[in-house]
């Protein structure tokens, strides 16, 4: 293909959002260029949107799905505030996202869709492609419907089938946008559709027809310019979060030696894990879908003591459910890992967006005194390394560990330097050995205060393991209230331990100043990048990040001593803030909180960090 166009517009990074109706493919396109972005040497990080509701009736805002990606040629550390490009393929995704779009911003439409039913259905009393209400954007009106059935009026596909490729049509365009090359999209269209070569063949034509059009379209005189982004060099691919756990698991099962077990139920948004860790019986996961998320952590629970890396994953409504089986887990001191992919609630809630609600559930949510290790992942890629972690403290410390991610981690992406297993810290669960004259049930390693792991079969370890409370020890069942109490101290003990096998707390910036922002989980990226432009502009501003929630990293307390000012931005109404009022309560704590299902932009966290600093 040959360019015309002569205007090249340099940038450093570059945001653009697909949206549409939630039959148009928005998330295909969305993914597809992330691909070739990633392939053409940019960092990035993707934010798939989409609708709650299944089947949203046609040209609604309730049905319009979403895909924003952030590319560019420095570390991308958030998927964007506001896009650079828009590319709306129906009236209800335009209105319910111009909102996202920057001043000046390019926005591409299908014209064809903005006849007078589907605007007014979107809630406009006029075509506003035609009312001067976009007059401070870049507005190239595209004929993407009618165009794509003109491409393909030879191609022998009826009319339904030839519309369903207007999504490529647009992704053309974007191409030509970019100066990229079809190459990774061609690849993708042979892979998909192998056995119907008329489908590759119509893709391919209107992928390049988007292309062909945007190189002649008076209004898209421009193209963008990103540079190569500064890569280490290294296996690297695009990873959902979701992935990136599975594949954690499964890195730490090869480590420890241990086979993995995953019995979970689906859930929106972590039925990927259990899909991805499916595809890898070859690696020797087992994977069972059970008939509900009680089935699901039980069966996890007995494979545990049957000697496997036990995994169940869930969101919000069913860590609920699993409540009582964690304790099971914490009564008999065997190892296990729940992933909680958290989305909005409470009950069925947002079921398809963001939180970090369930912060107290994780922490609290079960009865009787009933610790376990807490954990929450931070980037889409270090969902590998929190996983990984997960499994060793579950399997190293004999105890159940929450590894909190959430919708906007396990489902946007990032690019993920692939390691090499052999690299990664090494795991070493105390598996008890046969015929030990020394074994007994709940006799503990005075380091970790962890029981040994007694595999069923194994000769001369027979005892017994249940609910009920057990004896110091011997692990016979016993009521006796000194013992329980006993028991009670040693559990939370051994989970206090995990505290002294962790990273200390880092801050980013000076140990001391005027202010200290305090996150944690899947906030990362924006509280960073908020941090570092308040740091550019002089001010006196940290940033301390927690990925260990229980225990807290042991210098906690001597990172907060450094600042006259601590707050805790999470997006929750101030679940970890009070967390931290119970454990450090010396310190006064100020808070940010946003309960809306979408993330943190960047721009009113450095709105509250002047705001914040101004205040006396």
């Amino acid at each position: 293909m040959v360019k015309t166009k002569s205007n090249v517009i340099e940038k450093e990074a570059v945001v653009v959002k697909f949206v549409g109706d939630s039959g148009d493919g928005m998330q295909l396109s969305g993914t597809l260029f992330s691909d070739t972005a990633a392939l053409a040497g940019l960092d990035l990080a993707t934010f798939p949107d989409y609708p709650a509701e299944i089947r949203a009736p046609h040209n609604t805002i309730a049905g319009v799905s979403g895909f924003q990606v952030h590319v560019g040629a420095k570390k991308i550390e958030t998927t964007g505030d506001n896009c650079d490009v828009l590319v709306a393929m129906n009236p209800a995704s335009l209105k319910s996202n111009l909102k996202w779009a920057k001043p000046g911003a390019t926005i591409i439409v299908d014209a064809d869709a903005f006849d007078e039913p589907a605007f007014k259905k979107a809630g406009y009393s006029a075509n506003p492609l035609e009312d001067g209400s976009l007059s401070k954007y870049n507005l190239v009106k595209a004929p993407i419907s009618s165009f794509t059935r003109e491409t393909l009026k030879d191609s022998g596909l009826d009319t339904k089938t030839a519309e369903k490729s207007k999504n490529m049509f647009a992704l053309g365009i974007m191409y030509h946008l970019f100066s990229w090359d079809f190459t990774a999209t061609y690849q993708f269209f042979e892979k998909k559709f192998k056995n119907k070569p008329q489908i590759i063949a119509a893709n391919r034509k209107v992928l390049e027809a988007g292309y062909s059009y945007a190189d002649t379209v008076e209004a898209l005189s421009s193209v963008y310019q990103v540079n190569k982004a500064s890569i280490p060099p290294g296996k690297y691919r695009n990873i959902t979060g979701n992935i990136a756990t599975a594949w954690g698991f499964l890195a730490a099962s090869e480590r420890s030696g241990r086979p993995l077990f995953l019995g979970s139920y689906p859930i929106t948004p972590a039925t990927d894990i259990l899909i991805e860790l499916a595809k890898h019986k070859s690696l020797g996961a087992k994977v069972f879908q059970a008939e509900d998320e009680i089935a699901g952590i039980c069966s996890a629970i007995g494979a545990s003591y049957t000697g496997s890396l036990a995994i169940t994953s869930t969101s919000g409504p069913g860590l609920s459910l699993k409540s009582e089986a964690i304790g099971l887990a914490v009564m008999t001191e065997l190892p296990l890992v729940i992933v909680n992919v958290q989305r909005g609630g409470p009950s069925t809630g947002l079921p398809t967006k963001s939180e970090q609600s369930d912060l107290y559930q994780a922490l609290f949510g079960r009865n009787g005194e009933c610790p376990v290790v807490v954990l929450a992942a931070s980037s889409s890629a270090n969902c590998f390394y929190y996983a990984y972690m997960a499994a060793k403290i579950a399997m190293e410390h004999m105890t159940p560990v929450i590894l909190l991610t959430d919708g906007y981690l396990g489902n946007g992406s990032q690019l993920f330097k692939i390691p090499r297993v052999a690299d990664l810290p090494s795991i070493h669960p105390p598996i008890a050995e046969p015929n030990d004259p020394d074994y007994l049930p709940y006799r503990r390693n005075p380091e970790t205060l962890a029981r040994k792991w007694a595999i069923p079969g194994t000769e001369g370890l027979r005892h017994r393991i249940g609910g009920l409370e057990k004896e110091d020890g011997k692990g016979s069942v016993s009521t006796d209230p000194l013992n329980h109490q006993k028991m009670v101290d040693l559990r939370e003990a051994k989970v206090q331990k995990v505290a002294e096998f962790v990273p200390e707390q880092e801050i980013i910036g000076e140990k001391e100043g005027d202010l200290l922002v305090v996150s944690w989980g899947g906030t990362l990226g924006a509280v960073q990048e908020a941090v570092e432009q308040a740091q550019k502009n002089g001010q006196k501003v940290s940033h301390a990040h927690f990925n260990y929630i229980m225990p807290l990293p042991k210098n906690t307390a001597e990172v907060f001593a450094g600042f006259k000012k601590i707050i805790v931005c999470e997006l929750n109404s101030g679940q970890f803030v009070n967390y931290l009022r119970m454990t450090h309560p010396q310190y006064k704590y100020l808070k940010y909180n946003k309960v809306q299902g979408l993330p943190f932009t960047v721009a009113e966290l450095t709105q509250v960090i002047t705001k914040t600093l101004e205040e006396n």
